[in-house]
């Protein structure tokens, strides 16, 4: 089974890939996808087509996308909610089954407590997976562990 997970952002978009083989957990392939541009479209093209060369590189049996964590400011809101349509929607039409996570659901799941700091997510994803975390983004190991919360459901 391979496990597509994805941290939206405005500017940059995590995304990480594990395979679970039984109850193991590996490492396929992981970064960002740099969507920086002049406009809101000229971002949620580029995460289009930046996603949609990823998934015609595996054959994925679930993807999963951190749900929104709202914040005081609306406006980062409103746009990570639009960048989550775009990946919502790409995964989608290539008939990967979607399945939306809380971070706090993440959180639980890798570490066992909801309210579990950045670097106790990543040293339990660089546990799970096998490697060293040291230098690896946070956008990058939200992902991992967002794809790794996905394999490890029942219905994933």
């Amino acid at each position: 089974m391979i496990i597509l997970g994805i941290d939206p952002g405005t500017v940059r978009v995590g995304y990480g890939v594990v395979r679970r083989e039984g109850a193991r957990f590996s490492h396929v392939e992981s970064g960002l996808f740099d969507v920086r541009g002049s406009s809101l479209t000229d971002r949620l093209v580029t995460l289009s087509r930046s996603l949609d060369d990823l998934l015609g590189r595996h054959d994925f049996s679930a993807g999963g996308v951190e749900r929104l964590y709202f914040t005081t400011n609306q406006k980062t809101a409103i746009s990570v909610a639009q960048a989550r349509g775009v990946i919502i929607l790409g995964l989608g039409r290539c008939g990967v089954p979607v399945h939306e996570v809380a971070p706090t659901e993440v959180k639980a799941s890798l570490t066992s407590n909801g309210r579990a700091t950045k670097d106790a997510v990543a040293r339990m994803v660089g546990y799970f997976l096998g490697m060293d975390m040291d230098g690896v983004i946070d956008d990058v190991a939200d992902a991992l562990a967002v794809a790794i919360t996905v394999g490890g459901m029942r219905n994933a």
